[in-house]
């Protein structure tokens, strides 16, 4: 199954990208987590924030496969840890695009090639409907989303 998300968000194409890859703005749109990567091809990254295994709990883990900084950034993900116990055979593939849309930005999510029976694959477009409503409030008004849990 693929996930395609189409959303404008009514900021500059860099402002976004901040949200995305910047602490402040990870913290703000995935659940206080932050991204931790040097954001180059090849190199791993990590969403670290407070969940089941205590502040340091590792929630989505995975491989950086392309960067075009301020434009497309591409990941192989694994759910964390504390999720499954088989979560290194658990694979899908988010791709981010952002392109310059008058003054707004058109971000495209798409999350795709899910390994067989990964149980995320099921949530995953309550999740990303969640995550792009929180960027796109986040970088719009500098507030976050309160969902009341």
């Amino acid at each position: 199954m693929s996930h395609t998300f189409v959303t404008y968000i009514g900021a500059e194409p860099s402002k976004v990208w901040e949200a995305l890859v910047q602490p402040e703005g990870t913290r703000r749109i995935f659940f206080d987590c932050v991204l931790q990567s040097e954001l180059k091809p090849g190199s791993p990254f990590s969403y670290i924030g407070p969940g089941n295994d205590g502040p340091e709990t590792l929630h989505v883990y995975g491989e950086i496969i392309e960067i075009e900084e301020g434009s497309k950034l591409t990941m192989l993900e694994h759910p964390g840890p504390s999720y499954y116990e088989n979560h290194a055979e658990l694979t899908s593939r988010i791709i981010y695009t952002l392109e310059q849309a008058g003054s707004c930005t058109k971000l495209t999510l798409i999350n795709d090639q899910f390994s067989d029976n990964h149980p995320s694959e099921a949530k995953a477009a309550e999740s990303w409907a969640i995550i792009l409503s929180s960027l796109k409030t986040y970088v719009e008004t500098g507030k976050s989303l309160d969902f009341g849990w």
